[in-house]
């Protein structure tokens, strides 16, 4: 295999080059405690506050708005814990979207077994909220709202500038996680924090970001520190900080062409690959969405089989596929979505891309899905029963044991033995299977009757309605 394309930029982004240069020109000059006030402690000093600076100017705040963490993750915890702290009098609640980044998510979880209450907040099936349904979560005893400013499974932007205008007319300060955005522009409308992370934009790892507007209740946790106005203890790590600001700048200079470019070979994959690849679902809004990032589902795929395949052709994509074998439960973006989970691809295009491995991409694609379905194919016939009623629901396919997408392959194997009006009844105790049966019944019009509990598992109705 000569050629290697790397097109999971959504994780991590390929370190910018302007980044390696900033990286290797500061370890010279940026070693020093900037605290200290000799020489060497006064040119470490410049360095971080001219990256302070840099970095303030991208996002759009001012330079004491600004702190560095050591990671993004870090941000969003140490921003959330803060300002549920400085807002306790208030009270105890917390609003997130269904489609958050863990890291959020993990706070709201951390928060709820704290004894404070959490509203997660539905999204559409495009991945987006509704700014009416966020704004109906805002309760009088809110302390603080959480929007990420574009979802990083799908795409999808969010209505950042309608939540932000509710939460202001509520008196609800708003964090919004920015991480997968800030490498297109600055985030609009009234947010209150913002966190980011440099590896996101072609920065090094081990750098986030946290703004604090002014004005905004803010009680930093855990051991007071003289550094970072005490949001993040401990020596900064200067010269990674001034990678990082020095590549947002540089990835800035870049996205108005790059972005119109990006978003056209996203485009062609969105277009082409259900051409190409039967049964396949393309997720996340068509238009409202980041230009680099698409992603889409195949039925009778298993994700983490196919990515194998994929990678092998010299392709590196991700999958938030509910078929991986680390957790066996779907991507709860793609769940809270109600889409398709299986087989899923999410491909990001790092900077300068060129067209030719996306149409290197299209020609493999359609060979890898087909191999990974051939190979799924091997089991045996599902296990068919007939009930003693001989009613037209009598068909019943046991794929209890049986994970993702082995239940939707075995329905759609005996689909054609059932008569018009007929139903099938699905036996599965595989949590992928209340998202995975009735996106295929969508896709293959059929349809969905409903789901009831089983002795074991779940039974899934499905209507055969078309031939």
């Amino acid at each position: 295999m000569s050629v290697v394309s790397y097109f999971d930029a959504a994780s991590s982004a390929p370190l910018h080059p302007v980044a390696r240069q900033a990286l290797h020109a500061s370890l010279d000059e940026g070693w020093a405690d900037p605290a200290r006030l000799y020489r060497e402690g006064r040119r470490a000093r410049l360095l971080l506050d001219a990256a302070r600076e840099a970095a303030a100017e991208a996002i759009g705040c001012r330079p004491d708005e600004l702190v560095f963490t050591t990671s993004g993750t870090r941000a969003v915890h140490t921003g959330i814990a803060g300002a549920l702290a400085g807002r306790h009098r208030v009270g105890r609640h917390l609003i997130v979207s269904a489609v958050e980044h863990s890291s959020v998510l993990h706070s709201a979880e951390s928060h709820l077994q704290a004894g404070g209450t959490v509203s997660e907040v539905p999204v559409l099936r495009t991945g987006a909220v509704s700014p009416d349904a966020y704004a109906d979560a805002l309760r009088p005893d809110t302390a603080l709202a959480c929007l990420q400013s574009a979802n990083h499974e799908v795409g999808t932007h969010q209505p950042v500038v309608e939540v932000a205008e509710a939460c202001r007319g509520a008196g609800v300060p708003l964090l919004v996680d920015a991480a997968q955005s800030l490498a297109w522009g600055p985030v609009e409308g009234g947010w209150s924090l913002l966190t980011g992370s440099a590896h996101k934009w072609g920065g090094p790892a081990g750098v986030g970001l946290l703004a604090v507007r002014k004005g905004v209740r803010y009680a930093p946790q855990g051991p007071a520190d003289e550094r970072e106005s005490g949001r993040a203890p401990g020596f900064e790590n200067i010269p990674a900080v001034v990678a990082a600001a020095a590549s947002l700048r540089a990835v800035r200079a870049e996205a108005a062409a790059e972005s119109v470019r990006l978003r056209e070979l996203t485009d062609r994959i969105r277009a082409r690959v259900p051409e190409l690849v039967p049964d396949v679902e393309v997720v996340g809004d068509p238009v409202t969405r980041l230009p680099h990032l698409l992603t889409f589902s195949c039925l009778y795929v298993d994700g983490e089989t196919l990515l194998h395949e994929l990678d092998r052709e010299g392709f590196s994509v991700s999958s938030g596929s509910s078929c991986t074998s680390s957790t066996l439960t779907p991507s709860h973006v793609l769940k809270a979505m109600g889409v398709l989970s299986e087989g899923n691809v999410r491909v990001s295009l790092p900077l300068g891309t060129p067209a030719e491995e996306v149409d290197r991409f299209l020609a493999v694609l359609p060979v890898a899905v087909a191999a990974v379905r051939e190979k799924l194919g091997a089991p045996g016939p599902a296990a068919v029963t007939v009930s003693p009623s001989g009613a037209p629901d009598a068909l019943v396919v046991d794929a209890l044991g049986k994970r993702c997408p082995i239940p939707v392959i075995e329905l759609a194997k005996v689909i054609t033995e059932v008569p018009l009006g007929g139903t099938v009844r699905v036996l599965s105790d595989d949590e992928a299977a209340r998202l995975d049966i009735p996106a295929w019944c969508e896709m293959r019009g059929q349809e969905y009757v409903g789901a009831e509990p089983a002795p074991r598992g779940t039974a899934y109705l499905v209507r055969r309605v078309t031939l």
